[in-house]
């Protein structure tokens, strides 16, 4: 009798809580996560979060060297992230963003990103405040960060159309993006406090998350059976997140971190305690 080649539910189980209890908090250093931990306020916390994942495409060195240009650049108007950016203006921002670029986007670009979280805060307090002013708890995430990135955009839409790179950073899922980098920084913000997660949001619950997938997280759940693709697409990272409740009900996305360990550290096949690339590609 031929057997299956599909794992047994316990056996990934297994792997899966394996993966979590070893790529923990001591390999921070290896994700963009770790910016928004260098500050103690909510408010700093939040916005460098914001500015840490919209970055996060590249590599890791590429991405730390970026986030780290940007907020020298905003220590120059204050010490606080969250008041810099409180009194930024686009051409403040140039003055001290002046050449940067992170691969296909550039200061002009950043500097609309950051005068759109501006808004959020002068007008509603915090980007958590302005993402809740959308459609009701209790609303899928697809509809309610769509309406985020749609709303945000609608702040300053003539500068948005001044420097369209500025939409990069806030793709919407109606699109059919997996949206990685902006369910990244929900996961931060809503996850209770872990050493990875911040835990800062109450705005979703963690059942409301979905996966953050990106090239090595899509292939690695379609290595393990955990979807029926393997590539990076909204439908996908919310067919992945279903698959993971199965083994946390109440808090699927807490294998992320894991998972994009094994990816990002290039971990080799023998040394993983998941599966890393699917025998045959569809």
């Amino acid at each position: 009798m031929k057997r299956s080649r599909r794992r047994r539910p316990a056996d990934l189980c297994a792997r899966l809580e394996a993966a979590a209890a070893r790529f923990g908090s001591g390999y921070l250093a290896s994700d963009p996560v770790i910016f928004p931990h260098r500050y103690s306020s909510r408010a700093d916390r939040e916005i460098v979060a914001f500015l840490a994942a919209a970055l996060a495409y590249g590599n890791v060195k590429q991405i730390q060297a970026s986030v780290e240009r940007v907020l020298a650049g905003l220590s120059q108007i204050h010490p606080s992230p969250a008041a810099a950016i409180e009194s930024l203006t686009c051409a403040r921002a140039g003055t001290h963003l002046s050449g940067f670029r992170h691969r296909f986007n550039d200061h002009r670009d950043l500097a609309v990103f950051l005068t759109l979280l501006r808004r959020m805060l002068s007008e509603f307090g915090s980007v958590e405040g302005f993402f809740a002013a959308g459609p009701p708890p209790g609303a899928p995430l697809r509809e309610r960060l769509s309406s985020f990135v749609r709303r945000a955009l609608e702040l300053e839409p003539q500068l948005v159309e001044r420097a369209p790179g500025a939409r990069f950073f806030l793709p919407d899922p109606e699109s059919g993006s997996a949206c990685k980098r902006l369910c990244m920084v929900l996961r931060w913000l809503v996850r209770p406090a872990d050493g990875v997660d911040l835990g800062l949001w109450t705005t979703l619950t963690t059942r409301e998350l979905v996966m953050p997938l990106d090239t090595h997280t899509s292939r690695i759940a379609y290595a393990n059976g955990l979807s029926r693709s393997p590539y990076a697409t909204w439908s996908n990272a919310e067919e992945v997140t279903a698959a993971l409740a199965r083994y946390d009900r109440n808090d699927p996305v807490r294998f992320d971190f894991a998972l994009s360990r094994l990816g990002i550290l290039r971990v080799p096949q023998n040394q993983a305690p998941l599966r890393l690339r699917a025998a045959r590609r569809p």
